[in-house]
């Protein structure tokens, strides 16, 4: 009787370490599968990693202005002296003044530090900017104005005025007498960019790459069809929508006034890469 006891509490107890045994192998299979299904959920849930965005920066335009080469009669003479950077305002004044007659141009030369202005005006023209901020021109006169013709909206050619007087300022500058004042006051003008990180190769690019803004605007004769998002106005045409900013004011400006300055920046532009061209002729 006591063997049999014995015998049957072994065999409940192999039954119970098996039974035991069982549940632990299915339960370690089940928190397997469920461990599995989670990670494939998180696998799942894990955004797509993209490639990281290199933006590198703007590439500055290099070109080079040619020098005025001193006559050979003229190497030992005393080169004529520049003021330093920090005062070089009366100097600017005094020369730019004289080639103009215009009294609006002696307005837009009161501010101060004229030539580090200009170097940093010059840099926004270059990427078509016009920091207005630095160096305040005239603004346009009156207000905007447009008219509906057939369901479009179109820019009035009245417009075109409100830039006359600006425009007029600007080609009253003898372009010639600017290159020989570049020319003469370059060490200036290399200090005041170098400030602004640029080598000389990189300003003469900057330079003539703002001439170039301006020579390559569109010349518009036809009606302009605008659309109003809002309250502002864009261009219909995404090929005028896309120009600069600097573009779209001349745009805005109306084709004559556009002509008439890039007339004068062509003439500049000249001048500056070929400063013994009227000497030649």
């Amino acid at each position: 009787m006591t063997k049999q006891r014995a015998s049957n509490n072994t065999s409940n107890i192999i039954l119970a370490l098996g039974t035991l045994a069982a549940v632990l192998i299915v339960g370690g299979i089940l928190y397997q599968a469920q461990q599995t299904e989670m990670m494939d959920e998180e696998l799942l849930n894990i955004p797509e990693q993209l490639p990281a965005v290199i933006v590198e920066p703007p590439k500055v335009p290099e070109a080079t202005i040619p020098e005025i080469q001193p006559e050979a009669e003229s190497v030992k003479a005393e080169p004529p002296k520049l003021p330093n950077l920090d005062d070089s305002d009366t100097f600017v004044r005094d020369r730019v003044t004289l080639m103009s007659t215009s009294n609006m141009l002696e307005k837009w030369l009161l501010a101060n530090d004229l030539i580090r202005r200009l170097a940093s005006y010059l840099d926004g023209l270059s990427k078509g900017v016009i920091l207005g901020k630095i160096i305040p021109l005239s603004p346009a006169e009156g207000e905007f104005a447009t008219h509906r013709l057939d369901g479009k909206i179109l820019m009035n050619a009245g417009n075109y005025e409100r830039y006359k007087n600006t425009i007029s300022v600007l080609v009253s500058i003898d372009m010639k007498l600017m290159a020989q004042m570049f020319h003469f006051a370059r060490p200036l003008l290399e200090k005041a960019f170098s400030e602004l990180g640029y080598q000389p190769r990189q300003m003469d690019g900057i330079i003539l790459s703002a001439l170039d803004q301006v020579l390559s605007t569109p010349i518009i004769v036809t009606p302009i069809e605008l659309t109003r998002d809002s309250v502002i106005y864009k261009f219909s045409d995404p090929a005028l929508e896309s120009l600069s900013p600097l573009q779209k004011q001349l745009v805005r400006s109306g084709p004559e006034n556009t002509k008439r300055l890039q007339k004068k920046v062509t003439i500049l532009r000249d001048s500056l890469l070929n400063p013994h061209s009227d000497e030649e002729q």
